[in-house]
């Protein structure tokens, strides 16, 4: 592992391709704050907005690396002032985050039209489940009610068991952050050349939807059945997938080309099924043949003995095994940052490389260097009437990430 570099504030020269460009976060849960995150390690200026008393969900904010790298201001948005305060932000951003339901944040008074009306370029992100329109737009819900809907959940796991729930990746982070991270920064590239902002409508049904395109070309030319485990890239074929190893371990096989198949059953010592790839009638045999093969050895065996090679076999490794896999720790995919151990800021870029500059944000402890960069001295005055009420977490946000 490397050790991320920690000089320089949020949004300073050489911190990444989007130094300069600012961010407004209204905290939420999820999607909302991965997605301020991928922009604040690209190098963007991102300012989480709290609310006073923190957020009921969640970790401790010490640990919540989906804050690294940004700086946080606590705004009461029942204040009286307080929808002002982010209405000032807003004037002065590139792009603001909301992962409310919809009509929340009008209610409130910083929906698009209030932005807006304050600053014409905004791009104003909207990160839903259900997205703004729709039956179920005002609906709650979570990452596995979304993909269970688009399809996506119902191709994964074995046929006579239940869909098993694949952590939040699937839809929160790639069908939900990543579509609206693109999203935003089309929307700014556009509103750098018009002069005109607009809103992004980001729904995780519809991200997750969209990442289905090529099963869906497939299925159409009848190479894929809509069904779980009979396909070539759903666990059906016996060559693409994974197996138990004698110390409970698993190894994962994805030999699909012919040479690289050809090379992953000869080191397995079983070449007489070299003829078994392209027939099916065999896939039985095959794969009984491929289990019990690897359950003869423990993970580690099958792993320096395929170490090396084309065969397209790799270790399955658990979160804390990962950073210490030689080609991760190599490539420093993985850094360590105030005593936690996480994933290095991706993609990489040659001429503006990105960080770990800062830890997780602290609700409220950037406000008055925010207020001084910003120049929104109303932020420090709001700062003090917070100090003078603890308030607690206030519940009534919904959100439908997660």
């Amino acid at each position: 592992m490397t050790t991320g570099r920690t000089t320089g504030q949020a949004g300073q020269a050489g911190q990444g391709p989007l130094t300069g460009v600012r961010v407004v976060e209204l905290a939420g849960i999820g999607p909302g704050p991965f997605a301020g995150m991928l922009l604040a390690d690209l190098g963007a200026d991102v300012v989480r907005v709290d609310r006073p008393g923190g957020s009921a969900l969640g970790i401790a904010p010490a640990h919540d690396v989906t804050n690294r790298n940004k700086r946080s201001v606590i705004v009461d948005l029942k204040a009286p002032d307080g929808p002002a305060r982010v209405l000032d932000l807003a004037a002065r951003a590139d792009v603001l985050i909301e992962g409310n339901r919809p009509g929340v944040a009008e209610r409130l008074g910083v929906g698009p039209a209030d932005c807006h009306a304050r600053n014409p370029r905004l791009v104003y992100g909207r990160m839903t489940g259900w997205g703004q329109q729709g039956p179920l737009a005002h609906r709650s819900g979570h990452d596995v009610s979304y993909i269970a809907v688009t399809g996506a959940l119902g191709m994964i796991g074995a046929p006579d068991q239940p869909p098993p729930a694949p952590a939040n990746l699937l839809g929160d982070f790639a069908g939900g952050s990543l579509y609206l991270v693109v999203g935003l920064l089309a929307a700014l590239h556009h509103a750098r050349v018009s002069g005109v902002g607009q809103v992004v409508d980001a729904a995780i049904v519809d991200g997750t939807a969209h990442l289905s395109a090529m099963i869906h070309g497939m299925l159409a030319a009848g190479g894929w059945q809509d069904r779980r485990a009979a396909n070539l890239l759903d666990g059906g074929c016996p060559y693409y997938g994974t197996y138990e190893t004698a110390d409970g371990g698993y190894m994962a096989v994805g030999a699909l080309e012919p040479q690289f198949y050809d090379e992953f059953v000869d080191l397995l010592g079983l070449a007489d099924f070299r003829d078994a790839r392209t027939d099916w009638t065999r896939w039985g045999e095959l794969r009984e043949a491929v289990a019990a093969r690897f359950k003869s050895r423990t993970r580690d065996e099958w792993t320096a003995l395929y170490e090396g090679t084309d065969a397209c076999v790799a270790p399955v490794l658990s979160l804390r095994e990962a950073p210490h896999h030689p080609h991760l720790a190599a490539r420093g995919t993985f850094t360590d940052h105030g005593g936690i151990t996480q994933p290095a800021p991706a993609p990489r870029f040659s001429e503006t490389p990105t960080a770990v500059r800062t830890g997780p944000a602290r609700p409220g402890a950037d406000t008055r260097e925010v207020a001084r960069d910003w120049d929104i001295p109303g932020l420090v005055a709001d700062l003090v009437k917070t100090s003078e009420n603890t308030l607690a977490p206030q519940n009534d946000f919904p959100h439908q990430g997660g």
